[in-house]
């Protein structure tokens, strides 16, 4: 049986990828502070451990030996190299959940391929994830695993994860304001951006690591929404228009305010045989879904507060 070992995982599309390993018959272990309740009982051993304190780690896993090791949680290059550290000798393979943020805003219309993003020649600069952007703390950890891990590690670039249980609440953010009527500030609504549900997400962790493939790859669900569209989808659930005001930054609240189109081509994974699912086909219910555990979770909120 395959021993693997989920860096995070009790949340989000961290639970997806360790509901897809135990289907596979994967022996999982969970290693994570223990803050979140995670859902399968009895299913799963489980490592308390700090992430960021390399002794904690270097004490936890000495004595350990997995098949593959998902990280989901690193955000920069220091945390890359001391993970390496801990895992030499330790790991067949190495799946880290790397961004599409590692590319610049842009793409066009065919998206970036993983050539745009070179990680076995960018300049590594090792630090914590305090000395960098987001984009550029997974740009750095890329690097540093193909620089100096000695298993074979696959980077997985993904596009927002959208979902039912998404805690970032960034879809949610746009729901209520369409149905409360409030302004959505947003730079350009022709802007097209793509997604990858949790559901998706998970399974394709699961599903690359237990491949023979190494290195980076996109993963997003075919095709993508321009933001106007997006607004569109959820005015239709809501029963409500958008009030939509020109901004000319990127700086408001808003999370989807992007300037430009800005995409991902999911073509390498497709050659490796995994099968997307379509965007448009299953946004609309998402939507719907979502909407309707707002509006039950804030009738809750109501009542507890009576």
């Amino acid at each position: 049986m395959t021993k693997a070992l989920v860096l995070g995982g009790t949340r989000f599309f961290g639970v997806q990828l360790v509901e897809s390993l135990l289907q596979q018959g994967v022996e999982v272990t969970i290693a994570s502070r223990g803050n979140v309740e995670d859902p399968f009982g009895d299913k799963v051993s489980r490592i308390k451990v700090d992430r960021l304190n390399v002794g904690d780690m270097q004490k936890n896993f000495v004595h350990t030996d997995w098949d593959i090791v998902f990280d989901q949680i690193c955000y920069s290059s220091q945390e890359a190299i001391d993970t390496i550290d801990v895992f030499a000798g330790k790991t067949k393979k190495y799946v880290f959940t790397s961004s599409k943020s590692v590319y610049e805003l842009g793409g066009g219309e065919q998206g970036f391929i993983e050539e745009d993003f070179n990680p076995f020649k960018y300049n590594l600069n090792i630090g914590p994830k305090e000395d960098f952007s987001y984009g550029e703390g997974k740009r750095q950890a890329e690097a540093a695993f193909f620089s100096h891990a000695p298993f074979p590690v696959v980077a997985v670039r993904f596009p927002i994860v959208i979902g039912i249980n998404d805690y970032t609440d960034r879809l949610n953010y746009y729901i209520k304001k369409v149905r409360d009527q409030a302004d959505i500030h947003l730079v350009n609504l022709e802007a097209a951006m793509d997604f990858i549900s949790e559901e998706e997400a998970g399974d394709f962790l699961a599903w690359v690591g237990q491949s023979d493939f190494e290195g980076p790859i996109n993963a997003t669900s075919n095709g993508n929404v321009k933001i106007g569209e997006l607004l569109a989808y959820i005015e239709e659930k809501v029963g409500k228009t958008a009030i939509v005001v020109a901004d000319t930054k990127e700086e408001s609240d808003s999370p989807y305010n992007i300037s430009k189109t800005w995409l991902i081509s999911n073509e390498k994974a497709e050659r490796q045989g995994y099968e997307f699912r379509e965007l448009k086909e299953y946004l609309p219910s998402l939507i719907e879904e979502a909407l309707m555990k707002i509006n039950v979770e804030e009738a809750l909120m109501k009542i507890n507060a009576k």
